[in-house]
């Protein structure tokens, strides 16, 4: 009796850690089961299925107009950032728009705060914009309130800093006047806003002045950005590098 008693009660305590093991391999297996139908699942969710935005916006510049009457309209494409630099001395920024959508090399690029570069080339689906970080760049500016032009330039120390070159003495600069692109750009509609001088720069040797001009577009948390394709910008770029013949 005693016997009997032990083996049962050893059988039962056997049959119990089988099922336990069975069901910690069965729930291993449920769970791996379970994953699986998750990632499928998350796989399935929209954010894993991005194309390049298609859209297109109409900007009129009222400024300019033609001997009809008519006014020189831009396209804006919108486009996502994708990728962005902003520790180097040449500094690029990649966007989620190509060749298909309308994109082509020259087009200007802005943020929703200020001028962002210019698209130096482009694939059929992405497109790589130079900065404004960038120590090649050169974007046509002007002070906002006198309309005095200068070239706007990265001298690649800090990125929330552009240097505006060639201002005149003659013109009354204040800390916190308005930059913006001039009437000289065939990639920017002027008046667009690059930034706000911070410091004034005067060099006695020089009939000029040199501003730091604090950038209007934050670029380490830039996240979207509009292309402008100026429909004439072809026209005034061949225009501009002919030359005269005698």
């Amino acid at each position: 009796m005693f016997f009997s008693a032990a083996a049962e009660d050893a059988t039962g305590k056997f049959n119990k850690q089988y099922n336990n093991w069975r069901y910690y391999f069965s729930l291993k297996e449920t769970n791996q089961q379970l994953a699986e139908e998750n990632a499928r699942l998350r796989n399935m969710l929209p954010l894993n299925f991005q194309s390049p935005d298609t859209t297109r916006k109409i900007y009129v510049d009222s400024l300019y107009r033609d001997s009809l009457g008519k006014r020189r309209k831009y396209t804006l494409l919108a486009a996502k950032v994708i990728g962005n630099t902003v520790t180097l001395q040449t500094n690029f920024i990649t966007l989620e728009r190509g060749s298909l959508q309308g994109v082509k090399k020259g087009m200007a690029v802005v943020g929703s705060e200020g001028i962002v570069g210019v698209v130096v080339s482009v694939s059929e689906n992405n497109a790589r914009v130079m900065s404004l970080l960038h120590r090649n760049s050169k974007v046509s500016a002007m002070l906002k309130k006198d309309n005095n032009a200068g070239s706007i330039e990265w001298d690649g120390a800090d990125p929330s800093f552009l240097i505006l070159k060639n201002i005149p003495k003659s013109s009354r600069v204040l800390r916190g006047d308005s930059v913006v692109t001039s009437n000289y750009s065939a990639n920017f509609p002027s008046h667009l806003l690059i930034g706000t001088v911070n410091n004034i720069v005067v060099d006695a040797s020089s009939n000029f002045y040199t501003l730091r001009v604090k950038t209007a577009t934050n670029f380490f948390a830039i996240q979207y950005a509009y292309l402008i394709d100026n429909f004439r910008y072809t026209e005034q770029t061949n225009i501009e590098t002919v030359i005269e013949k005698n």
